[in-house]
């Protein structure tokens, strides 16, 4: 069983360490937004992902963002986007990430953003231009990348079946709650089907959605169905209890692109002056959370850390307990600690933190009930104590 446990690991480890995993984030900022309060004197940690949500709290005004991925191509993608603003042109920025493709993307690439990237950024575009390309089977931005890839083939399966497409199609044009859960329940039994509960099942899939190992097993242990338990848990939330008609991260990777109406705040047209005058506070490194801190010391107000503890806590409890000094080290008394997790109850934290640092679940659930992505058990936010 060990055997079985490292080679999914190192597949994990493979996919991560030479794909684009993230083509658009899966967190909520609106939620983030609404837990962290961030404000002008604002020095922000977070995890990367694709860069959409750092963007997203610039509207905010904070007064730095330092993103940090160990995977360059995450900090790459960024890096594009900021171009774009430094491009200065909404229209671009609109077609290039609105839309999911350009007709003239390389010379726009050429002639006005390359020069606005970091080496390692340039590196992964030039060979890559063709993600942004209104040519080939997939004309969309947003059905590359690994997470990208699988939303493709969900779709394709989709339209295999007219009737099932239709029905996801009316789902998705729901212009209320009830009629949203009206059509979810007509096909909920038809979108999980035999096929696809074995696709969501294999270890393979997951690594394309950026799922380890270690949240895998949480979902077995948690659900009767398994995963497929917990992607039923999962849409039952955001298809039949929150609007769709504003639920962006879903209807992306339905559609291949978004739309004025239902579109990430970095790219809502009267959003576009006030970040292109601030995109310059977002720093980018290729790094580890602790990494970046050993590098980077200061007294940060906000750490964003999404769910990668998840992994820590199952994998290498010392980098977990590493990583949680070098926070506290880092951090004012007031800083918050954002971080989200597969369970329904984190019981990973060293005692150290438990001493420094107090943490609500509870107080909370209300917006966490309000996440418009869906996909995690629990929502986190800390305060370390004066």
């Amino acid at each position: 069983m060990n055997y079985v446990h490292h080679l999914r690991d190192w597949v994990f480890s493979r996919v991560h360490q030479s794909q684009l995993i993230y083509n658009t984030c899966w967190e909520d900022p609106r939620c983030d937004r609404q837990l962290l309060n961030f404000a002008a004197d604002s020095s922000i940690v977070m995890i990367t992902s694709a860069g959409c949500n750092a963007l997203d709290y610039l509207l905010d005004d904070p007064g730095r963002i330092h993103c940090v991925d160990m995977n360059p191509r995450q900090n790459a993608l960024l890096a594009l986007k900021k171009a774009l603003f430094a491009a200065n042109s909404y229209e671009n920025l609109w077609q290039v990430f609105g839309k999911g493709n350009h007709p003239r993307f390389e010379a726009l690439y050429q002639e006005q953003l390359r020069e606005h990237l970091p080496d390692y950024a340039r590196q992964f575009w030039d060979r890559n231009l063709s993600y942004f390309s209104d040519k080939g089977v997939r004309r969309s931005f947003y059905f590359f990348g690994t997470s990208g890839v699988f939303a493709w083939l969900l779709t394709q399966y989709l339209r295999t079946r007219p009737s099932l497409y239709s029905a996801a199609e009316a789902l998705f044009s729901s212009r209320s709650v009830e009629e949203q859960r009206e059509h979810y329940f007509a096909v909920e039994d038809k979108m999980l089907t035999q096929l696809v509960r074995w696709a969501v099942n294999r270890h393979f899939t997951m690594c394309l959605l950026g799922v380890p190992r270690s949240q895998q097993e949480l979902f077995r242990h948690q659900y009767e169905e398994g995963i497929t338990g917990f992607i039923r848990r999962c849409f039952r939330q955001v298809f039949t209890q929150l609007p769709i008609s504003d639920n962006y991260f879903y209807q992306v990777y339905f559609k291949g692109s978004y739309t004025p109406q239902c579109a990430p705040n970095y790219l809502v047209a009267e959003n576009f002056d006030a970040l292109r005058d601030r995109v310059s506070r977002i720093e980018q490194h290729n790094n580890t959370i602790s990494g970046f801190l050993r590098e980077n010391p200061g007294a940060y107000s906000h750490f964003i850390l999404l769910d990668h503890q998840d992994w820590l806590a199952a994998n290498n409890r010392p980098a977990l307990a590493e990583e949680w000094a070098l926070i506290l080290q880092n951090s004012r008394p007031g800083t918050q600690i954002l971080l989200r997790s597969a369970a329904d109850e984190i019981d990973f934290f060293p005692d150290f933190v438990l001493a420094a640092v107090d943490f609500k679940k509870d107080e909370y659930a209300d917006i966490h009930r309000q996440d418009r992505v869906g996909t995690y058990a629990s929502t986190y936010v800390g305060t370390v104590k004066g």
